[in-house]
């Protein structure tokens, strides 16, 4: 089957193409559009599709409209909550059921967006399945148990269940009003970011403070014990005073306010202590020992590193796109195994556009940018390797990009680990708040060197480990406050088995690092700006060099240095 799959109704507007089980290719709206989540989870906007990343992926595939035997849509306004049964549950959006109308209609705006298809072959997927399947069939195994937490879907929050042999059983579910996810935008929102954008800057405050209003907090958050939770809004205000947008963009990790920070580290614990609890429920009804996960909860790492530590599963995989722009990935597989497809794991991340080496040279020819080619991987790497070891900051963009909120070694701004101003000077660069955290890409053969107390491999950032006492004071820009990392591990991809965190490019340059300083470890954070998508194109990664502070720019096999940029 050639299925395309569709994320449209809340945030993070995405498509994703899977042909015979595998999959082709999948990409967020915002990398094209440059609308930061493709636009916000209003309503209002549920109508709005991702025109461009659809017609990207069948361009991709070289297919028409007229080779897909389905659309699948993740989202079924037919298991909504009616508009009384909302105001019955407290649910506080008067205008929630234009969002059901929308999605309803979604074969005609689909059709108008993709002209020639068959309205027929749109297919509703719920969206909490659409989680499941991102995970449950797109990881290492599509016989697994399966958790998936987020804000919301057609009616509740979370869902737990197993697939065997590609067919879920869903085992547990919570139903609105209750949400771990909301309960977590509220308090993102109460601390002056923005909601359902934002939560990651929670997750990294938390680490500033200590969780002693849990007891209390408590009392509105819970897990019952039977695979599901209460979670219902507190009043904040109790706790600590509302924070404005701006009071929380002139914070430094410094002068972070400790009745925040303490705010912050509760609701964590909170949210670490419900996540263990379900899943430990689930182990006991499934004794797998495969645990996928899902969800925008899914993206907080401490939380996750948590289920890994005190559960029984012993292996966690956490969907690299697990918010809402992997219901796509998630709606399309689900559609595919239900027509018969044998799915294959996804394998990797990087599911979105790439350039030639020619066509990258070409772009640089275009906007007049003096560069070099260096004769090979390994001379580039030498080259980068000397300007990482000099302190210099390195825009690193090659390959396919990546689906999800992560960067992983094709669209990242790459530092040395051992200056302890890099903190402040990449997030300076990014333009972003001081107490936000830089994460290190390590060589996956001298992980365990390093770090310790998480899951190896750790292909997508999405688990936190310690960082060993003797390399603290060695790697200080990527520790943060509390002795963790979150870490990516890479590897050159030459074994016999698959291998996601194969990058052959940047271990070469960690490994040419290595080498004139000692330290397995770079920094690797987002190809963007704060506030803005991350880099997609080469016209993004121009722009990105020739407006911030980076003194090197890599693309593809060509490097282009600032200095020569600049004297031209």
């Amino acid at each position: 089957m050639k299925v395309l799959g569709v994320n449209a109704v809340f945030h993070d507007s995405s498509a994703a193409l899977v042909v015979d089980g595998v999959v082709v290719a999948a990409a967020e709206e915002e990398r094209f559009s440059r609308r930061k989540h493709g636009k916000r989870p209003v309503p209002f906007s549920a109508w709005e599709l991702p025109e461009l990343a659809m017609r990207w992926c069948l361009e991709h595939a070289g297919l028409t409209v007229d080779d897909l035997d389905a659309v699948a849509y993740g989202f079924d306004p037919s298991m909504a909550l009616s508009e009384q049964e909302g105001e019955e549950r407290g649910l506080r959006d008067p205008w929630d059921h234009l969002r059901t109308t929308y999605a309803s209609r979604a074969a005609g705006f689909l059709a108008t967006a993709l002209p020639g298809l068959d309205r027929a072959k749109v297919v509703f997927v719920p969206h909490h399945v659409a989680h499941a399947a991102s995970s449950g069939l797109a990881g290492p195994s599509t016989t697994g148990s399966v958790l998936v937490l987020d804000g919301r879907g057609e009616r509740g929050s979370h869902l737990s269940g197993r697939y065997v042999d590609g067919k879920l059983e869903v085992l547990a579910t919570t139903e609105l009003p209750h949400s771990l996810g909301l309960v977590y935008e509220s308090l993102t929102d109460h601390l002056g970011f923005l909601r359902s954008s934002d939560e990651f800057k929670v997750m990294a405050m938390a680490s500033y403070g200590t969780p002693r209003h849990l007891e209390a907090l408590r009392e509105h958050v819970h897990a019952t014990g039977d695979g599901r939770f209460v979670a219902t809004e507190p009043d904040w205000s109790r706790f600590a005073p509302r924070r404005t947008p701006a009071e929380a963009a002139a914070t430094s990790a410094e002068a972070l306010p400790a009745e925040h920070a303490d705010l912050a580290a509760s609701v964590q614990a909170l949210t670490e202590e419900v996540l263990v609890d379900l899943a430990t429920w689930l182990h006991e009804q499934t004794g797998d020992t495969l645990l996928t996960m899902a969800g925008g909860t899914a993206l907080n790492c401490v939380a996750n590193t948590k289920v890994w530590q005190r559960t029984p599963f012993e292996r966690v995989w956490v969907q690299p796109a697990a918010g809402d722009s992997g219901t796509a990935l998630g709606a399309a597989l689900q559609v595919a195994a239900e027509g018969g497809d044998t799915i294959r794991p996804m394998g990797t991340a990087a599911l979105g556009r790439e350039w030639s080496d020619d066509a990258l040279a070409a772009w640089l020819r275009t906007a007049k940018v003096p560069f070099t080619t260096p004769g090979s991987r390994e001379a580039l790497a030498e080259e980068v390797a000397d300007v990482l070891a000099a302190d210099g900051v390195v825009a690193w963009f090659d390959g396919r990009s990546e689906f999800g909120p992560r960067a992983l070694g094709h669209r990242s701004l790459i530092a040395h680990p051992g200056s302890p101003g890099n903190v402040e000077r990449m997030n300076d660069v990014k333009g972003r708040e001081q107490f936000r955290p830089i994460a290190p890409m390590v060589l996956a053969e001298r992980a365990q060197e390093v770090f310790e107390n998480g899951p190896f491999p750790s292909p997508y950032m999405l688990f936190v480990h310690d960082v060993k006492a003797e390399w603290r004071e060695r790697i200080p820009a990527v520790t943060h406050v509390d002795g963790t990392a979150r870490i990516q591990t890479v590897s050159d991809g030459s074994g016999d088995e698959p291998d996601e965190s194969a990058n052959p490019g940047i271990h070469a340059l960690i490994s040419a690092f290595e080498r004139r300083t000692g330290l397995p470890v770079v920094v690797n954070t987002s190809l963007n700006t704060a506030g803005r998508p991350m880099v997609d194109d080469p016209r993004d990664a121009l722009e990105l060099f020739g407006s911030a502070p980076v003194d090197v720019l890599v693309l593809g096999p060509h490097l282009v240095r600032r200095r020569s940029l600049f004297a031209s």
